[in-house]
């Protein structure tokens, strides 16, 4: 089958980041914000990870929404949706800020130019763990807009998440296209390259490589954006 559409990650791939020292500038300032409203900072750190993790194991029909808040409320208690007016108003006024932790490579923004001009469809295949507003935000951080995109995930939208297969399943659905026809690029190996296992070809960028298991990077193709377009060109 020949290739139609293409799937790109954001955080690390299209936005080059330390992934470490994002989540840390990210979650010492959402702290810091409801500190002053009675939040023990390390407790709702805790807590927002329980319910990242709760959505990274999500195989219910609910979205990564609703079993983000139900696994973070049976930690923190019912004053969580009280104040998740709270939460919103921090990825309105303050996420943005966390951009000063992320460099720019203006590669990424023109590569996906490039590709949905030559009439490739493409797709933003982030792990769909953030709101809807972070993830448009993280896209500004590359240069880039929802309009660059086909369709893009965040949690409000699917109920699946990175590494799971059936997340890149429903992508290939929703896009109406074969997973055969497909390219999932990302620079997570175990996140971005297991789309491989439901037919979608994979390609490793490798600028800011998370290899958290030390598996062999050469079983994939892989290389800057530079590499990417060259590669396609032989698909």
């Amino acid at each position: 089958m020949s290739l139609k559409a293409i799937l790109f990650d954001l955080d690390g791939t299209l936005v080059p980041m330390d992934q470490d020292i994002f989540v840390n500038n990210y979650f010492g300032r959402l702290a810091k914000k409801l500190a002053v409203h009675g939040y023990e900072p390390k407790k709702l750190i805790d807590t927002v990870w329980y319910g990242t993790k709760a959505m990274i194991k999500n195989s219910s029909e609910k979205s990564n929404e609703e079993v983000f808040w139900e696994a973070a409320v049976s930690v923190y208690g019912e004053m969580l949706l009280r104040d998740k007016p709270l939460f919103d108003e921090f990825y309105e006024t303050e996420f943005d800020n966390v951009k000063e932790v992320c460099t720019v490579n203006p590669a990424a923004a023109e590569t996906v130019r490039k590709l949905k001009a030559d009439g490739y469809r493409v797709a933003l295949a982030t792990n769909p763990i953030f709101p809807k507003l972070a993830t448009e935000l993280r896209m500004g951080w590359a240069g880039l807009s929802p309009e660059d995109f086909e369709l893009y995930t965040a949690y409000e939208n699917i109920n699946r998440s990175k590494p799971n297969p059936e997340y890149y399943s429903i992508i290939a659905e929703r896009m109406g296209a074969a997973p055969e026809e497909c390219l999932m690029v990302g620079n997570d190996v175990d996140d971005d390259m297991i789309a491989e296992k439901i037919g979608m070809k994979v390609f490793l960028l490798n600028d800011f490589l998370i290899n958290k298991n030390n598996a062999d990077i050469y079983v994939y193709p892989n290389g800057s954006f530079a590499e990417l377009l060259e590669y396609i060109n032989t698909l």
